[in-house]
């Protein structure tokens, strides 16, 4: 026996609360045992739900994610030892905290239960500040899973995304659109890329400067994301001022209609920057990819070779225009 009910008419006293807490899940046969822990956690603050075995345990888990997990070594149907095992072969959204409590105190008891997947061991009887304590420190592991995780995706977000105007980089492009094709071919459906350049850019840098430069470039590619279809299509910046636009499932008659919509939105927008307003155009070379058994086996650069043909007729043309081919 952990306590005595005393010491759990005294944990009820007083309760905090704790501010961004995990959720606890208890593992208890003895019905004091889980009385008197349930009490602890309730005067820490925390919130927490019973289970009375292993078997109840993974029940709860599959119905609801527990951070940390306390659970004793000794119970029917499926003890400690057998919980931790099962919990770390499983594929988790996040780590989870265990840990044991028993009244061994043996260190190959000790070795067993790290050994299994336990965390931190606690011995019987239970002492409430050496609870806190161990449930503080699960917190900072957490915490720290949590910021690690958060890292991650703001360097996979700066390794995909271009810093200056947010559209894709070359080497997701790249990767994304070869798999784009593939699924063009595997459900028969069409794919358009758009390929643009913006008109006498580097006379915009010339005179006004870079940073003019750079707000045109966000500008017009702000444009070209509002006028797309939002979840679907997607803007990859190509290198300098060209960017590539993906339209999935467009034959080409509708890839022109975007293409010349694009361009007639981004030629009618006035850019304000210091010194004046920049009327920016651009021409576009639009390719469309029919999911015909003599395409299958093209290669991203045939298709790129054909998309900047198009684009250097439109610029031979007069620049400000569409030209479109399908292969």
């Amino acid at each position: 026996m952990v306590g005595s009910r005393e010491w759990i008419a005294d944990l009820m006293t007083d309760v905090p609360t704790q501010q961004n807490s995990p959720r606890i899940l208890i593992v208890e046969d003895d019905p004091i045992d889980r009385a008197i822990l349930s009490a602890a956690l309730q005067k820490g603050g925390y919130e927490f739900a019973v289970a009375a075995n292993g078997r109840d345990a993974i029940d709860l888990y599959s119905q609801e994610f527990f951070p940390i997990i306390i659970s004793d070594w000794l119970m029917p149907e499926m003890d400690g030892l057998e919980l931790c095992s099962f919990i770390r072969s499983m594929k988790t959204q996040s780590y989870i905290y265990i840990i044991l409590l028993t009244g061994r105190e043996s260190k190959s008891d000790l070795v067993k239960g790290l050994a299994a997947g336990a965390d931190e061991y606690l011995v019987k009887p239970l002492l409430y500040d050496e609870l806190q304590v161990r449930l503080k420190g699960a917190q900072r592991i957490l915490d720290l899973e949590l910021s690690l995780k958060r890292s991650l995706a703001e360097v996979r977000e700066t390794s995909i995304h271009d810093p200056l105007t947010g559209a894709f980089t070359r080497g997701y492009m790249d990767q994304q659109l070869f798999q784009e094709l593939k699924r063009s071919f595997r459900y028969i459906h069409h794919l358009s890329i758009i390929m643009c350049d913006l008109d006498h850019f580097k006379l915009v840098n010339d005179t006004y400067g870079h940073q003019t430069g750079d707000v045109v470039l966000k500008r017009c590619v702000a444009t070209i994301c509002a006028t797309i279809r939002q979840g679907i299509d997607w803007v990859a910046r190509y290198g300098g001022e060209e960017f590539v636009i993906v339209l999935p499932e467009t034959d080409q008659p509708g890839c022109s209609i975007v293409a010349e919509r694009l361009r007639e939105r981004i030629a009618s927008e006035a850019i304000e920057v210091e010194g004046g307003i920049i009327t920016q155009t651009v021409s576009f070379g639009a390719v469309t990819v029919e999911p015909a058994e003599s395409n299958r086996n093209r290669s991203l650069e045939e298709v790129f070779n054909l998309a900047d043909l198009c684009l250097y007729q439109a610029k031979e043309q007069g620049r400000n225009r569409v030209v479109s081919a399908e292969m």
